[in-house]
């Protein structure tokens, strides 16, 4: 198993808060998605999003709600947009959002970056320290063998996939630029999806004292307060 295995076990941060605060940015990220085709038949991408609100167990009205602000006239949009910045120690941080006021967002990284001692970068800055990646957890098929998924897949672009210790899923690693066509692949072929997502992976990492990562997690938990945050990524080992 590769890098993105063990970058996956390593990682221990909270990454969306409670159960509330979960529902609310898998919201966002379905009335983004829906923005496109409010389908889910016609619209792969908001369909896999459902499977993963589902996996989250998002009530049904909750996802509807979400589909139907995509619609609405006077609904704000939502912009994604991603932040770079250098937290405590050297420590690489990029921040993804989704907000319907980008001012007010980035006043706020901007200070959280600030009151820490550290600086907000500019566009891109960071960018080229991370690996932009679709991930995808699916249900085993029976019939179906790891080698042989495994090279159905390399012709999608699939660059890891493995069975998960604790749950006994498959979970796939792609380029960010394969998605349609792994998630093509896997509906196709009648696998289960438990669920899809984006990750970004440090292409190098750097380790740090116990008490120099607390410093870095002090930062990444007030990042992640934020409702217009979506998703926190560090090179921190």
């Amino acid at each position: 198993m590769g890098r993105a295995f063990e970058y996956r076990k390593a990682r221990k941060f909270k990454r969306w808060g409670n159960m509330a605060r979960t529902f609310t940015r898998l919201g966002k990220e379905i009335t983004i998605a829906a923005k496109s085709g409010s389908d889910p038949a016609t619209n792969p991408r908001l369909r896999a999003i459902i499977q993963t609100a589902k996996s989250e167990n998002m009530p049904k009205d909750n996802i509807e709600r979400a589909i139907k602000r995509a619609t609405e006239k006077d609904q704000k949009d939502y912009k994604e947009i991603v932040y770079e910045g250098y937290g405590p120690h050297g420590i690489g941080i990029l921040i993804e959002t989704a907000t319907d006021n980008h001012q007010r967002t980035v006043a706020n990284i901007r200070s959280y970056f600030t009151k820490a001692g550290c600086s907000l970068g500019v566009t891109g800055c960071l960018t080229f320290m991370f690996e932009h990646k679709c991930v995808f957890n699916i249900k085993p098929k029976e019939g179906v063998g790891m080698d042989d998924l495994e090279l159905e897949l390399i012709d999608c672009g699939m660059e890891e996939v493995f069975v998960d210790d604790e749950t006994g899923n498959i979970t796939i690693y792609a380029p960010f630029e394969a998605y349609g066509d792994i998630q093509k692949y896997i509906e196709s072929n009648g696998f289960e999806l438990v669920s899809a997502r984006f990750d970004r992976i440090p292409t190098d990492t750097k380790e740090l004292s116990e008490a120099e990562q607390e410093d870095v997690q002090k930062l990444i938990d007030k990042i992640e307060e934020d409702d217009d945050v979506q998703n926190v990524f560090t090179n921190m080992k």
